[in-house]
C-alpha cells in the first residue's frame, strides 16, 4: 500500500480517536487538578482532589465492591463461556438458533437487560426466582435491600449480559483447533479432560487470553445495571467505581468535576494494573507465534 493510500483510510480512524478519546482524556486529566464549577473557569488546587478521593471510605468501598466483582464474573465468564463452546461446537444445523437465541441477552442494551432481569425477583412484577425460593426456602429474600443478596443478582445479571459474547470467541477459537491433533490425542490415548486440558485449551490460550481482557475491561465500567438493581447501591456498598464517578459528578447535590475527574484518572490507572497479566500474555503469545 502506497504511503498516499495508508493515510487517507487512516486518518479518519485518527480523528475520530483523537477528538473521542484524546480531547476528552487530557481534559480529565486537567481538571482532576482543579476545583470547577459548571460553567465556569477551574480554579488549580494541585493534588487536593486525589487526596479527597483516596482518603474517602466510599471509594474504597466501590474498589473494593468493583474488583471483586470483576474476579467473580472474569472467572465465571470464561470457564462457563468455554464450557457452552465446548457444547455448542458440537451442534449441527441447530448451531445458528442456539447462538441467535444466546446472543439475545448480550445485544440488549444493559439498562433494559437489567430492568428485565430486575423483574424475576421482584414480587411486584410477578417474581418468578423470588417465588420458587421462597416455595423452597419458606422465607422471602430482599434481593434489593440485602447487602449480599444484591450482589448476588447483580453478578448474575452481569454474567448473563457478557456471557454470550465470551462464548463466541472461545467457539471461533475452537473452530480452528486441528482436528488431526485431537484425533493424534485421541490415539495415544488422552480422555476427554486430558484433550480439553493438553491439546486444546493450550491452543486456545491466545484467545482465553482476550476473553478475559475484554471480560475484565466491561465489567470494570460496570454502571447501567446498577441503576434499576441496586437502588441502594451507596447505602449497601454495592457501588461500583463507575457509579460513584457519576454520583460525585453529576447526580448528588454538590456536583464536583474535578473529584470526579481525579477519581476518573485513578480508575484508569487501576484498570490498567488489573490488565497488565492479560496484556503481557497476549503479547507473549504473539511474539511465540
Amino acid at each position: 500500500m502506497r504511503r498516499r493510500e495508508f493515510v487517507a483510510l487512516t486518518l479518519p480512524s485518527v480523528l475520530v480517536m483523537f477528538g473521542f478519546m484524546l480531547v476528552p482524556l487530557y481534559r480529565t486529566v486537567e481538571w482532576s487538578f482543579e476545583r470547577v464549577s459548571y460553567g465556569q473557569a477551574g480554579t488549580f488546587v494541585g493534588l487536593q482532589n486525589y487526596l479527597a478521593a483516596l482518603t474517602e471510605p466510599r471509594f474504597g468501598r466501590a474498589v473494593v465492591f468493583t474488583v471483586g466483582l470483576t474476579l467473580v464474573v472474569t472467572v465465571v465468564t470464561v470457564c462457563l463461556g468455554y464450557l457452552i463452546a465446548t457444547l455448542v461446537n458440537g451442534l449441527g444445523r441447530m448451531r445458528p438458533v442456539v447462538l441467535g437465541i444466546m446472543l439475545v441477552s448480550y445485544v440488549i442494551p444493559h439498562v433494559v437487560g437489567a430492568v428485565s432481569f430486575s423483574w424475576l425477583f421482584d414480587s411486584n412484577f410477578g417474581g418468578v426466582a423470588n417465588f420458587l425460593l421462597g416455595r423452597l426456602t419458606g422465607g422471602d429474600v430482599l434481593w434489593f435491600t440485602d447487602l449480599w443478596p444484591n450482589r448476588l443478582i447483580i453478578a448474575l445479571n452481569v454474567i448473563w449480559s457478557m456471557l454470550p459474547f465470551v462464548m463466541l470467541m472461545i467457539l471461533a477459537g475452537l473452530q480452528g483447533v486441528s482436528r488431526e491433533t485431537l484425533e493424534a490425542a485421541q490415539i495415544d490415548g488422552a480422555g476427554t479432560l486430558g484433550r480439553h486440558w493438553h491439546v486444546i485449551i493450550p491452543s486456545i490460550r491466545g484467545v482465553l487470553g482476550f476473553a478475559v481482557l475484554i471480560s475484565t475491561m466491561d465489567v470494570l465500567r460496570t454502571f447501567d445495571n446498577l441503576v434499576p438493581l441496586a437502588p441502594q447501591a451507596v447505602g449497601l456498598g454495592n457501588e461500583s467505581i463507575m457509579l460513584y464517578v457519576y454520583n460525585v459528578a453529576f447526580r448528588e447535590g454538590a456536583e464536583d468535576l474535578g473529584l470526579g475527574s481525579a477519581i476518573s484518572v485513578l480508575t484508569i490507572l487501576l484498570i490498567l494494573l488489573l490488565l497488565y497479566p492479560s496484556i503481557r500474555s497476549i503479547l507473549k503469545e504473539a511474539k511465540e507465534a
